[in-house]
């Protein structure tokens, strides 16, 4: 059960409307790496998962303050679209709302300006679930794998992707409002990319998930002499200084070995077999032409000269 509470998390309201930045903001509510996106993850990275309770009630809370980021974002991108009380009264004569908006502009004037129009046309100067350029917001960018030191590298990354952005959006404006509202996502992002890490650290200091992931899988089962070894495929030879290249690895299994000049396993160069006739690809030499039809699908009467 989820309970809302009227009042927000932290404030959300810009100085003065600014259709322009409205759009822009777009990207950190349904953006790949946006609220809607991270809110979603975490709150099936909770139902899915069967850890100890104290991992899936950690999930659950992050899951549910993203809702209230979300919450913020959205009515913040409003009213940016709309007038401020400050300019309320010197509006009162505007007979256009998107007018108002922009202080008596033309909406042609305003889309061509770089306004989103879907904020005048569909959503009625609110926000809408898709990014900056209009993409919907995708099912696909959620991930619970049910594995929970995958996902929780994930969970860093989707922190670290939004944190950047929101860090290029307080650039990107002067209103103190915004920048108020950013300030606090900011810090609220970096509290939980060090969540994850400590969760991380947790997981593996538990014995519950270790690396490589999944640490259930055997690895006597994996081509072992090819587990720690860094190829180096592309030319140069600078990634030999990295620490991936040698000494003992990470999951302190085994030593890294370097590859400078790693050469194919296999003779086999990817060629294929025939083609099903009955799908029309092209064959490695002539065929016939297939002449009948069978109620079931094409008819394979016709010899291929393959």
């Amino acid at each position: 059960m989820f309970l809302r509470m009227k009042e927000y998390q932290y404030n959300a309201r810009p100085e003065k409307p600014d259709p322009i930045y409205a759009k822009q903001l777009q990207e950190i509510l349904g953006g790949q790496w946006g609220e809607i996106s991270v809110m979603m993850t975490y709150l099936f990275q909770g139902w899915n998962c069967r850890a100890p309770g104290k991992y899936k009630d950690m999930i659950f809370d992050i899951g549910t303050e993203e809702i209230n980021h979300v919450e913020m974002i959205a009515t913040m991108i409003a009213r940016l679209l709309e007038k401020s009380p400050v300019d309320a009264e010197e509006m009162a004569n505007k007979d256009s709302m998107i007018g108002a908006v922009l202080g008596g502009a033309r909406v042609e004037d305003a889309i061509l300006a770089g306004m989103n129009p879907q904020h005048a046309i569909v959503t009625g100067s609110g926000s809408q679930a898709a990014d900056s350029v209009g993409v919907p917001w995708n099912g696909r960018y959620v991930v619970a794998s049910g594995n929970l030191l995958a996902d929780f590298r994930y969970n860093v990354t989707a922190e670290s992707q939004g944190r950047l952005q929101v860090s290029r959006l307080y650039a990107l404006t002067d209103d103190p409002g915004v920048r108020d509202m950013l300030s606090f996502l900011l810090a609220r992002d970096t509290m939980h990319q060090n969540q994850w890490l400590a969760a991380m650290r947790e997981l593996e200091e538990e014995g519950l998930e270790m690396t490589p992931v999944p640490h259930s899988f055997p690895q006597d089962l994996e081509k072992k002499e090819v587990s720690y070894q860094f190829w180096n495929s592309s030319q140069g030879t600078e990634s030999q200084q990295g620490r991936w290249a040698s000494g003992p690895t990470p999951d302190g299994k085994g030593e890294f070995q370097y590859v400078g000049n790693p050469k194919p396993m296999t003779d086999d160069i990817g060629e294929l077999g025939m083609a099903d006739p009955r799908l029309h690809g092209t064959a490695k030499m002539p065929r016939p032409t297939m002449t009948s039809f069978t109620g079931g699908g094409l008819s394979r009467t016709m010899g291929n000269a393959e």
